[in-house]
Formats: structure tokens, C-alpha cells, sequence
């Protein structure tokens, strides 16, 4: 659906996108995720086309877009702060972008009960804005653009406004609703478990270019660098000194894992005989008293924080500079463990990763 080729933006000497290519299939939906001013909202919006590219092209369905205006791509967009009329009632915000179509008014009136039914809002068409909770102004954002049928959806950051439970409440939802529809949905978040949560797929950014395109289960599990795993999520990192490197696959001598062989992501190469070895925090499980694992190691609690189900200890290990982040649910007593508490810690070597720096 969207075929992006060497894009780049540039601010004067800063690059604020650099030369970037990526493709988007139709029926997608898609994140582009990453920390404030890494490039994504700039992305957004040169597809959007209120930000006119510095080079490259843009094509979307077939057709090259480059350089024309955003009323006349196939496109629409939701804005961070939703950008909702005061002085009209649901029915006439969501309608507005009609009026250009010069729609018969029996078609209009259809099509904007049509997209209130599809975002659950048929019951508040006569609703003032101010009337509305930040729930419901969100959905008349997305029944305003759905309106315009559009065969690509852009949400520029539409949840960020929304308290924790509701933004929770609004991913469902937003969610469901680009599977009812069926168009492609591009999202800019930079939340990373919004993105892991709602997306097919997600492109990583930082400063400007990708660092990695992939499933939301491939980029948690296997990221292809230090960046991109620290970014998504807790990971714990490992030096590692490397004792053979063949056939696709690196053996790595660690100090407190031992000898652990593992897989070679493409394009990895190693320098100097050292890499850098990550494992999740929930890939490491407390042994209480009877239990007894494979592998395991043994440390001394050093820090602790609740979180309601789980919570998340750190274990200093001899043998490592940094302690290890765990993380326990709280059915058998993590949330009641001592600092300064001896405890074993049971892992599987399948779950390291080698990371690129």
C-alpha cells in the first residue's frame, strides 16, 4: 500500500528523517516507534503531505505522491490533540470533511451514521464536544477520518492524552476496529507497549533512520541491537568473550552463564572476539525452598519495587558490575522479600541474544 524510497527531511543542516525506505502492506496495521524527535511524526507527516520531503518519493497505492497536497491523497489522519470543533455536535465534526464532496444529503447523513456506528458513537450524534469524555472525543476523531473513507488511516500519537486505564481501553478498541475496517492504519507512539500491543508490524527509529522493521514478538525477542533492546522493554546485558564463531552460530563464554552457544543474526559480526549478550528480566525465575532447576545461579537481593501483580527485584551476582533485573508475580512472596536476601535464580541459555552495539 505505501512504498517509501530514500526519504530524508532536512531542517537546514539537521536531518530530521535520513535517507529511509520502507514498504507497508494494505490491511496493515503499522507503529513507527521511537523517542522524542527520532523522526517518526516527520515520517508521518510526509506521508500525510503537510511535510514536503528534502529527496526521495512516496507512493501509496500505486502512485507516486510526492509532492502533492494532503487533500488529495488517499489518506487521513488523527491528531494528538484530536482536533475536535466546540461550536458542532458529534454529527456535524464527524460530517465536516463531506461538505467538500457535495454529497446528496440522504448520502451524507448515511455516511456519517455509518462511521458513528463503527467507533460506537450512533447514541451521541447530537452531542456538544464539551460534552464528551476524552474516551469519546478520541472516537469522533476516528469517525471524522473514517468518514473520508481513506485507504490509509494516520494517527498521529491519538492516545497520549488518555489516562492509564482508558488509553488501555482505547488500544483494544482502536485496534478491533482497523481489523472491522480493513485499511491500512500507520500509528507514531512512543510508548513501547502500545505499540507492541496494537501493531502487525513496527519500525524502530532513532535519530532519523530505522533501526529495525519487524513483528512486535520478533522485535521484543530477538532485537538487533543494544538500542533497540534497551528501548523495548527491560533487558539485562552481558559481556561475553567469544570461542568460536561457525555455521551460523557464535559460543560465547560468560561469566556467570558459563559456556552458551547461540544464533547469529544476519549481517552480525564480531569484534575483537567480545559481544554483548541480553536476556529479558522475566526470563529469570526465583527458586524457592524445594525447587530446583537445570541451570541456575545464585545472588543476593539489592533493590526492590512493587507493581501490584508483579514486582521487579535486583540481584547482585558475583562476577557482574550491574545487578540483574527479575521480574516475579507476586503469588509466592517476591513482593516480600528482604533486601539483602540470598536467593537462586533458575534461566534457560536459549533466551540470551547476541546484540550488534
Amino acid at each position: 500500500m505505501i512504498s517509501i524510497h530514500g526519504i530524508s527531511k532536512y531542517y537546514g543542516p539537521y536531518p530530521a528523517v535520513s535517507s529511509l525506505s520502507l514498504e507497508i502492506g494494505g490491511g496493515e496495521f503499522f507503529s513507527l516507534l521511537g523517542p522524542s524527535g527520532c523522526g517518526k511524526t516527520t515520517l508521518l507527516r510526509m506521508i500525510a503531505g503537510f511535510v514536503e520531503p528534502t529527496d526521495g518519493s512516496i507512493r501509496i497505492d500505486g502512485q507516486d505522491v510526492t509532492g502533492t497536497p494532503p487533500n488529495r491523497r488517499p489518506t487521513n489522519m488523527v491528531f494528538q490533540n484530536y482536533a475536535i470543533f466546540p461550536h458542532l455536535n458529534v454529527e456535524e465534526n464527524v460530517g465536516y470533511g463531506l461538505k467538500r464532496l457535495r454529497l446528496d444529503k440522504t448520502e451524507e447523513k448515511r455516511r456519517i451514521g455509518e462511521a458513528l456506528e463503527q467507533v460506537r458513537l450512533s447514541t451521541l450524534g447530537s452531542r456538544k464536544a464539551h460534552e464528551l469524555s476524552g474516551g469519546q472525543r478520541q472516537r469522533v476523531a476516528l469517525a471524522r477520518a473514517l468518514v473520508m473513507r481513506p485507504k490509509v488511516l494516520l494517527l498521529d500519537e491519538p492516545l497520549s492524552a488518555l489516562d492509564k486505564k482508558l488509553r488501555e481501553q482505547m488500544q483494544v478498541e482502536l485496534r478491533s476496529l482497523q481489523q472491522a475496517v480493513g485499511i491500512t492504519f500507520i500509528l507514531v507512539t512512543h510508548d513501547q507497549y502500545e505499540a507492541l500491543a496494537m501493531s502487525d508490524r513496527i519500525a524502530v527509529m532513532f535519530a532519523g533512520k530505522l533501526a529495525q522493521v519487524a513483528t512486535p514478538k520478533e522485535i521484543y525477542q530477538r532485537p538487533v541491537n543494544r538500542q533497540v533492546a534497551d528501548f523495548l522493554g527491560g533487558m539485562n546485558f552481558l559481556s561475553a568473550t567469544v570461542t568460536g564463531d561457525t555455521n551460523g552460530k557464535v559460543a560465547a563464554r560468560t561469566d556467570i552463564f558459563g559456556d552458551v552457544v547461540l544464533e547469529k543474526p544476519p549481517g552480525f559480526t564480531v569484534v575483537e572476539g567480545k559481544v554483548t549478550l541480553g536476556m529479558r528480566p522475566e526470563r529469570l525465575r526465583l527458586l524457592w525452598e524445594g525447587e530446583t532447576a537445570a541451570k541456575e545461579i545464585r545472588g543476593t537481593v539489592s533493590n526492590r519495587h512493587y507493581f501490584g501483580e508483579t514486582t521487579h527485584l535486583s540481584i547482585a551476582v558475583d562476577g557482574l558490575s550491574a545487578p540483574l533485573s527479575i521480574i516475579e508475580t507476586n503469588n509466592y512472596g517476591a513482593d516480600d522479600l528482604p533486601i539483602g536476601a540470598g536467593v537462586r535464580l533458575a534461566y534457560d541459555p536459549d533466551a540470551l541474544v547476541l546484540l550488534a552495539e
